[in-house]
């Protein structure tokens, strides 16, 4: 068995793409799919630590959404920021060292890296109907593109269509999405198929003259728009300052999954759901 996959990336970090994943990884389990979460490289100061492994407290979080089992290789590279550009290093949920920025992308990234993050996947597909893809900070950091493998180079090995999400909040959306695009290669356009406006307040109606704008100058589909919402899901660290801490006690657990049920219902919602099973390859 391999399994359909779809990939969401972002326009920048806290665009919102480990909170759609998640919402993605119940919707689907909902229908009755057997999901499963992947980001192959994640660097955050907060996991989740089983007996036997550590990786990003995100990729355990969409487990619990996708109701599956937790796994290292859901989250292969995980660099865990010590200061001073240097980073512990874990590889499928084993510590593998310390190292210094340069020296990860140089040395590590494009082969150990790279490898391990394929070989992850790979394992995924084959056990999976659907894996949903999570892409890191934005496709188009053109510094670190020739490094990245948490991006476009997954979205390509496993051929999958490609879903931008962007926060409108912050200001700025249409154009970050137009000159992200602008900053793909043409075969890596050509993998998104569309684009999600998160965080949105007020008539959304508003927006619709924009959308018919932004199809004009990509010829891609807003797929849907998220409105800004509460709810009590942990953040990644990177851009808050005291993310939540979280106890892995049943309490917290089934409090967790009615939080995971109440944003999943708001996404579903809001996006285009036909649009998106028919992009799954």
């Amino acid at each position: 068995m391999t399994a359909k996959t779809l990939m969401i990336q972002g326009t920048s970090s806290g665009a919102g793409k480990t909170t759609l994943v998640t919402a993605l990884c119940r919707i689907f389990s909902d229908a009755g799919y057997k999901v499963a979460p992947f980001k192959s490289q994640n660097m955050s100061s907060y996991s989740y630590v089983d007996r036997e492994f550590e990786i990003s407290r995100a990729q355990a979080i969409q487990a619990i959404a996708a109701r599956t089992e937790i796994m290292p290789i859901m989250n292969p590279i995980l660099l865990k920021p010590l200061g001073n550009y240097k980073s512990e290093i874990f590889v499928n949920g084993i510590f593998h060292g310390k190292m210094h920025a340069r020296d990860y992308y140089k040395k590590f990234a494009l082969s150990k890296g790279l490898e391990e993050s394929k070989n992850a996947l790979d394992k995924l597909l084959k056990t999976n109907d659907i894996v949903i893809l999570e892409g890191a900070g934005s496709p188009s950091e053109i510094n670190l593109q020739r490094y990245d493998i948490a991006n476009m180079r997954m979205a390509e090995y496993c051929k999958s269509p490609v879903i931008l999400i962007t926060d409108i909040d912050k200001g700025g959306s249409f154009a970050s999405i137009v000159g992200t695009l602008s900053l793909l290669d043409k075969k890596h356009q050509k993998l998104v198929k569309g684009f999600v406006i998160n965080k949105f307040r007020g008539d959304v109606t508003i927006l619709y003259p924009s959308y018919s704008i932004l199809k004009k100058k990509t010829l891609k589909p807003v797929i849907g728009t998220i409105p800004l919402i509460e709810f009590d899901i942990p953040d990644e660290d990177t851009l808050h300052a005291n993310p939540k801490q979280v106890s892995w006690t049943k309490k917290y657990l089934t409090t967790l999954d009615k939080e995971i049920d109440h944003l999943a219902l708001i996404v579903k919602k809001n996006l285009d759901m036909k649009m998106i099973r028919g992009m799954l390859n």
